[in-house]
């Protein structure tokens, strides 16, 4: 019988979970929800060594003092343009130690097997929870690698891909069945080994553009083993951290999809049919029409309205504090500035409005996609700046490109539009931007950070 008092805690250590969801749902109160949220996994912690008898506390100590030291350490030397990657570890670490604690279980479960009648619905659960942790592992690792590109971005495929990965998947399940019915440690050994191979190649086959859903999806698998777990272990805490987790994932995936424009389906198994996304192309020959600091700074200067289009191009220059800059000497002349934020810019949800919240942009200047698109052809100048695949116009006209029907940024209709970029190379998704190439676009080449001082000081001269 659990003390009363635990579940107390327990029930305040949910809480704390369900209040820290919902303050990371916007930027201004997301670093509040994060501290309550750490509150409350401190809380079940400490709980848990208050209250168990464990065996092993040196080593769990140990344990936990290499992960926080290094937890604390890499979140601090992470920059802002790896943050989906250390996102996409986290997530991978979670779902791997599910699977595993899972398998210790399992070890003890087929122990007593023979001499008690083990629940079949435990052993599911843990043959669940082995699988889907290690598919949740895995794709979470070559997510990874294709973020940092260590990977190539387009989708990898190889002859006979889908044979393997529904192979594999149908071996877990049968295997699956067998550990259900003649609960042993083996099987779940195999079924973890196979989850890995198929969590990788859920992923390889997925490009560039369609690895922020991955990321989303991957995380809602990861909620979902903790919640098995939870289960198979007793722990209610668990099981409703892993619900939240798995439930808002599933969500914020089916939100991104639809945002992107993507069936989830054919974002997962699409390359497998030839390809969801294209790989990607060499930075383009064609002429643009392209200017210096100064004749930019008169163009926004003047304007009466313009429009900032932030990309993940800025997050690698460090741009965001000389961006707010430009922005706030812009509005001393009276131009009326705001920032335009695409969903999925960046290389997850959110990314850009944590790079800007960084350099005190104020928060009614940010403005979602829906709430903007239709003021665009009201706009003097559109600023793009690092941004490409989401103010793409080919994902309107050109059938066939790996964004085609993603909702995108409407740009190209504002009078005219400023691309700040270092080249004429091709975004994450692999393709040439068709908005570099209209006549009302200028483009600034450069690195951002020094473009924008330059484009700061001359407005000022102005």
């Amino acid at each position: 019988m659990i003390p009363t008092w635990v579940q107390l805690a327990y029930l305040v250590a949910a809480v704390c979970f369900i209040v820290a969801l919902k303050g990371l749902s916007s930027p201004r109160t997301a670093r509040q929800g994060n501290v309550i949220g750490a509150v409350g996994a401190l809380l079940a912690v400490v709980v848990v060594f208050w209250e168990t008898d464990l065996d092993h506390v040196v080593a769990i100590l140990a344990a936990i003092a290499v992960g926080a030291v290094g937890g604390v350490v890499g979140a601090q030397r992470v920059q802002m343009t790896q943050m989906p990657q250390l996102v996409a570890l986290f997530n991978g670490v979670g779902g791997g130690a599910a699977a595993l604690v899972a398998l210790v279980e399992l070890d003890e479960l087929s122990q007593i097997a023979s001499v008690a009648d083990v629940a079949e619905f435990d052993l599911a659960a843990t043959a669940f929870t082995v699988l889907v942790g290690s598919v949740s592992f895995a794709g979470s690792l070559v997510t990874f690698g294709k973020l940092q590109e260590l990977l190539p971005t387009k989708p990898i495929v190889f002859p006979g891909l889908p044979v393997a990965f529904g192979g594999s998947f149908l071996v877990a399940l049968g295997l699956s069945v067998l550990l259900v019915l003649d609960p042993a440690l083996w099987p779940g050994i195999a079924i973890g080994a196979l989850g890995l191979a198929v969590g990788a190649m859920l992923v390889l086959p997925v490009g560039g553009a369609d690895v922020p859903i991955v990321i989303s999806l991957l995380n809602a698998f990861t909620g979902l083993t903790v919640a098995a777990g939870g289960y198979v272990l007793g722990n209610t805490l668990l099981v409703v951290a892993g619900t939240l987790v798995g439930a808002s994932g599933t969500f914020l995936t089916r939100l991104m999809a639809a945002a992107m424009g993507r069936s989830l389906m054919n974002t997962l198994f699409g390359a497998l049919k030839g390809g969801s996304t294209l790989g990607a192309t060499e930075a383009s020959d064609r002429p643009v029409r392209s200017s210096g600091p100064e004749d930019v700074a008169i163009k926004l200067g003047y304007a009466q309205r313009v429009l900032i289009v932030p990309g993940y191009g800025l997050a690698v220059a460090q741009a965001q504090h000389a961006l707010r800059e430009l922005v706030d000497v812009l509005g001393e002349r009276g131009v009326q500035v705001d920032y335009a934020i695409h969903p999925v810019a960046g290389r997850m949800p959110g990314h850009m409005n944590v790079l800007l919240a960084e350099a005190q942009v104020p928060y009614e200047q940010l403005k979602e996609m829906d709430e903007i698109n239709d003021q665009f052809k009201d706009t003097d100048v559109v600023l793009v700046v690092g941004a490409n695949d989401v103010v793409n116009p080919a994902a309107r006209t050109t059938e066939g490109a790996p964004i085609y029907g993603m909702p995108i940024l409407n740009a190209d209709r504002a009078e005219e539009v400023v691309f700040m970029k270092r080249s004429m190379g091709p975004g994450f998704a692999g393709i040439e931007n068709e908005l570099m190439f209209v006549d009302s676009t200028t483009m600034l080449f450069g690195d951002a950070k020094e473009n924008m001082s330059k484009l700061v000081n001359a407005v000022k001269t102005l």
